[in-house]
């Protein structure tokens, strides 16, 4: 079985109905530019997140590299805000958006090759342009970036089951084309 390595998990959460992004700007780990940016960002370095407060209560935190530490993030973040007398969500519900993983097939993979075996119709590659193939699948639903030097990173998952499965498959599939030695 090929290694999966998650390098970021993007979740989504609503904290409360409405927030107050200038009270919450006084914490030490918030930073805060209305006049650049109206979101609030809230880094934390244990787990090493970053999640953006809106307004409307929602949020989105990125950086995490395993779905315990979104929810490590977010509780943490909610407690904090309780502390400060807003009023939260008991348990605020967590949707993961996307996580972003890289594998590697351990050999040089040939793209011209690989993109006319696959067929064109999952395939976006112009090496003039960018010197990785795209490779979309349906199921499991995820695009994966291909490298000649047989590293892949795969995006658009919304667990890390998925991204072992597309990884899974695309190397039986290019086992079965002779392409993998």
């Amino acid at each position: 079985m090929i290694e999966v390595k998650v390098q970021n998990i993007v979740a989504s959460t609503a904290f409360a109905d409405k927030l107050d992004l200038d009270m919450i700007a006084k914490l030490e780990e918030a930073k805060y530019e209305p006049e650049h940016f109206h979101g609030l960002v809230y880094r934390l370095s244990d787990p090493k997140t970053a999640t953006i407060l809106f307004r409307s209560g929602n949020a989105n935190c990125t950086g995490a590299k395993n779905v315990e530490d979104v929810h490590k993030a977010v509780e943490y973040i909610a407690d904090t805000m309780r502390k400060l007398g807003l009023h939260i969500y008991k348990n605020p519900i967590i949707a993961i958006q996307n996580i972003v993983a890289v594998a590697d097939l351990g050999e040089d993979l040939d793209l011209t090759g690989i993109a006319i075996a696959l067929g064109m119709e999952n395939i976006e590659y112009e090496p003039e342009q960018f010197p990785g193939m795209v490779y979309k699948l349906k199921e499991p639903k995820v695009a994966m970036l291909l490298f000649s030097t047989g590293k892949i990173v795969c995006v658009g998952a919304k667990n890390v089951e998925d991204i072992s499965r597309a990884v899974e498959k695309l190397s039986k599939e290019l086992d079965s084309l002779g392409l993998l030695h």
